[in-house]
């Protein structure tokens, strides 16, 4: 018997090891209804950027992200409290009815209205987040957030394609609207109000079938109650079932924390979390910076230090890009994230800017000498390549936000906090990238100022993600 013991004690680590090897199964269903929702953002957004309503006037588009800035991290941490399902319901509310109304604006001051609605009541990106982190766990969590990119790049091509197909009908299309007054009073209706629609049915999808994943949540009225209750009652001070109410009230040292237990702001404002976020808001900026360029640099002149592509080219290779993006990251995301962790691929996605800016003087230099040519085609690919492996750093660090999370209770604040700084870039991003874009071609010898400009960012994000650890925080 006595050779028979060290296989007992063995024997029982050797199963707990392999237990936390199994795979557990994605909820797909509710993966699906989260990409739906998550769906009606790049749709709504990318779509007025393209319809020509805002004419180029990157102010009216940078607003959705002015006013998100300034209430997301108070829709997030209200999630927190009163659970997900309500928020993003009223998210979807709000997106809805403004793009409506940013159909019917005739005014400068209506589209500004229309757009600043639009933002000041959807939070429901970072909420989103919230909810895949809930609903998996560390074996499954980065499937989950590899299916994220499929709906941006999905609503980044439809945005364009419905806008361009349905703005201005009366002269698109004069057989079927010629005769219809409204359309040619609003000609841009009809293409607003195909995304608005598109949101309120996806509303009616969210009320029925979507299952809440917070594991404590109370009434709102009963919160806003509990809340003024305390400051008719300072001097009491109670520890009940209704400590997440007492949490947002600020009396967080009269009650026992648990893992469930929304904490105040302050608490969730950790060096982990604020790394977390600094990575994401570089991440993004670089991004945004390169996306705003790129169409820029295909369409200038050669001779201004372009390449001098037809808007039908510059439209495929983005939509190549969306695609092998979608692909990319659903199939093979995964695998790798399992063989090399969420450290190397998301610093490996940082360095992979340095190539990918690169490409640009290259691409010109081609361009400029051979014109565009089999070479230069070569060098778009290697481009849509490099882009690819640049835009897995987000899914990367959507779990580095989602582990940076002081408990669980607070997965809300936590992306309420990354998104609002993120929110911050997408207000200046794209102006600023356009404007050094401007002023870099408009002498000959100046095309490197944009060139620096964008590599700038990516050192940056490279020195910020160097600040991420190896192994992801524990709770």
């Amino acid at each position: 018997m006595a050779p028979q013991t060290p296989a007992d004690e063995e024997t029982p680590l050797l199963h707990a090891q392999q237990q936390k090897r199994v795979r557990t199964p994605l909820p797909l269903r509710q993966i699906l209804i989260l990409l739906l929702l998550q769906l009606a953002e790049p749709l709504t957004s990318q779509l007025i950027r393209d319809i020509g309503v805002t004419h180029g006037d990157e102010t009216k588009h940078s607003l959705f992200f002015a006013t998100q800035a300034l209430t997301i991290l108070h829709w997030s941490r209200l999630s927190d409290h009163i659970g997900r399902k309500p928020v993003i319901l009223i998210g979807l509310f709000g997106l809805s009815l403004s793009m409506y109304c940013f159909g019917l604006s005739k005014t400068f001051v209506g589209l500004v209205l229309s757009r600043a609605l639009n933002g000041a009541l959807n939070g429901n990106v970072g909420i989103l987040k919230s909810m895949v982190a809930e609903i998996t766990d560390e074996t499954n969590i980065a499937q989950a957030y590899a299916y994220m990119p499929l709906a941006w790049s999905s609503g980044g091509t439809l945005g364009p394609l419905i806008g361009g197909s349905l703005s201005r009908p009366a002269d698109r299309f004069p057989d079927l609207f010629g005769n219809v007054e409204f359309f040619k009073t609003y000609p841009y209706f009809l293409a607003c109000a195909v995304p608005a629609t598109f949101t309120a049915i996806a509303w009616i999808i969210m009320f029925f079938f979507l299952e809440e994943t917070h594991p404590r949540r109370i009434p709102f009225g009963k919160l806003i109650r509990s809340k003024f209750g305390k400051k008719r009652n300072t001097g009491k001070s109670s520890v009940s079932a209704q400590s997440s109410t007492e949490t947002l009230a600020g009396n967080e040292h009269s009650q026992a924390i648990d893992e469930n237990t929304p904490l105040p702001l302050r608490a969730v404002l950790i060096p982990r979390v604020l790394i977390a976020a600094g990575n994401y808001a570089m991440l993004s900026m670089t991004e945004i910076a390169f996306r705003t360029v790129q169409p820029l640099f295909y369409s200038t002149p050669i001779e201004l230090g372009g390449l001098g592509l037809d808007p039908p080219l510059i439209g495929n290779i983005l939509s190549t890009y969306g695609l092998l993006n979608g692909v990319f990251q659903i199939f093979f995301f995964r695998p790798l994230h399992d063989r090399f962790g969420s450290k190397a691929i998301y610093t490996t996605a940082m360095l992979s800017g340095i190539p990918l800016i690169l490409t640009f003087p290259l691409i010109h230099a081609l361009g400029n000498v051979y014109g565009v040519n089999w070479a230069v085609w070569c060098m778009i690919g290697l481009q849509v390549v490099f882009s690819v492996a640049l835009n897995v750093g987000y899914s990367c660090i959507f779990i580095y936000i989602a582990a940076s999370s002081p408990n669980r209770g607070s997965l809300g604040a936590t992306n309420g906090v990354a998104q609002m700084v993120v929110s911050i870039m997408r207000t200046f991003g794209p102006g600023s990238a356009a404007s050094v874009f401007s002023i870099s071609i408009e002498r000959p010898g100046n095309w490197w100022i944009v060139h620096s400009f964008l590599m700038a960012f990516v050192f940056v994000s490279i020195g910020a993600s160097l600040l991420l650890p190896r192994k992801l925080w524990k709770n």
